[in-house]
């Protein structure tokens, strides 16, 4: 299944045009609308006119990191609408001031003993540190909202060219109160998420929800195909895509195509020894995890990775667990080579690096530097680890502790070892 899930999306990015075209044209049929944005700054401005002229004062989103990306929340309160997040880990980081630490579970972060002190801070309540309890207090704060808001926002999982259908999938049902109670719809999907048929697009709903949360299938696929028509009893009056590029498309032939396959299921992050340690915030971007890193490189340019290029171990977990086989790792190190060839990073650690791999080259100028190593680190080495060094390499201490040159290499203690062993 993962196979045929990477042909599908390598023969749909190889085409990508042609079924954008059919997309939009099958929308623009079923009496939608298509807005294309070329970076976040034009979608910002697509969905704020659409809210303008529906005379929105209220929204309601469900849970997207394609709004995320482009700080879509802010620009709705500059305008005066008030976005409210109805997913439920969405709502607890907009309560919070916060946000999303993971790409599917944006609250992962916090306990149940924090969610409940936030909900007492915010809704002026007494609160129980009882997951049902807070579920229940958060589905009526937001049941009224969905019948009081003008326009409900998506993001959008995938959309099938050959039906004009935006496909939603969630585990909460919120994302059909958003798509069916308010007058207006609007969902922003990057460009690549077009899948060619409804043959090729359940391969991805089954992919997706084993890889996200191990489910054989999420509690809630919702199809929408446009605008609400005659005869029916539910639906928007109006419908909007926004088509998301942000140097997406300039990457169809740039050296992180392949991270134009992402499902956003999040399974890299979930199996990464770095994302596990410390969290998505550390990451400082709208993605976080090694997939993160090749998208924020995509969106912002490889000035913006040029730390976060090189917080991975390379250990291939991510690759393991993609379920398009996007080679992560490979992607990384040449993220790494670009950040040197370009000489974004600074001076003084590309300077370093190379000294450094002269000496790991060289068995010679690798023992002599242990020794040498051993020598100068004695002045700073306080109960085992060495917590602060002096001029340009106290940047490496600030925040950690080193492991300080070991007494004697492994090399010394195996040669030791085997002469008793005789």
């Amino acid at each position: 299944m993962r196979d045929r899930a990477r042909a599908i999306k390598e023969a749909t990015l190889q085409r990508l045009d042609h079924h954008l075209e059919r997309l939009v044209g099958n929308i623009e049929r079923l009496g939608g609308h298509v807005h294309y944005a070329a970076n976040s700054e034009e979608a910002r401005r697509i969905v704020v006119d659409i809210a303008r002229r529906a005379g929105a004062r209220m929204a309601v989103k469900s849970k997207s990191m394609a709004t995320e990306e482009i700080d879509l929340n802010e620009a709705l309160e500059r305008e005066g609408i008030t976005p409210v997040e109805t997913d439920l880990g969405e709502y607890i980081i907009q309560l919070a001031h916060e946000r999303p630490s993971h790409i599917i579970a944006p609250a992962i972060h916090k306990t149940k003993g924090q969610v409940a002190e936030l909900f007492e801070r915010e809704l002026k309540r007494p609160v129980e540190a009882d997951p049902e309890e807070l579920t229940k207090i958060a589905r009526a704060e937001l049941r009224q909202k969905f019948l009081q808001a003008d326009i409900g926002i998506t993001g959008a999982n995938f959309a099938v060219a050959e039906t004009g259908t935006v496909v939603l999938v969630t585990n909460e049902g919120n994302g059909r109160m958003v798509t069916s109670l308010p007058r207006v719809h609007v969902a922003v999907m990057g460009a690549e998420k077009v899948v060619p048929s409804m043959t090729d697009l359940m391969v991805f709903l089954a992919i997706l929800a084993k890889s996200a949360t191990g489910q054989k299938l999420s509690v809630y696929t919702t199809l929408v195909r446009g605008p609400r028509r005659a005869g029916e009893l539910e639906g928007p009056e109006e419908f909007h895509l926004v088509l998301l590029d942000s140097g997406r498309i300039a990457q169809l032939g740039g050296p992180l195509r392949e991270a134009l396959s992402c499902l956003r299921c999040g399974a890299c992050l979930n199996v990464c020894p770095v994302y596990r340690q410390i969290g998505g915030h550390a990451y400082g971007h709208t993605y976080p995890g090694p997939i993160g890193i090749l998208l924020t490189a995509m969106l912002e340019g490889t000035q913006s990775v040029k730390e976060l290029a090189h917080a991975s171990s390379l250990c291939g977990a991510c690759a393991d667990a993609c379920p398009v086989r996007i080679d992560i790792p490979k992607m990384l190190i040449e993220l790494r080579r670009e950040v040197d060839d370009r000489k974004i990073a600074p001076w003084v650690e590309r300077v370093t690096f190379k000294l450094l791999a002269r000496v790991l080259t060289r068995p010679v100028l690798y023992r002599l530097a242990a020794r040498v190593g051993r020598v100068l680190q004695r002045p700073f080495v306080r109960d085992g680890a060495i917590g602060r060094l002096p001029l340009f390499f106290g940047d490496w201490t600030r925040t950690r502790d080193l492991p300080p040159v070991a007494a004697r290499t492994f090399q010394e203690r195996w040669a030791t070892e085997r002469e008793r062993a005789r």
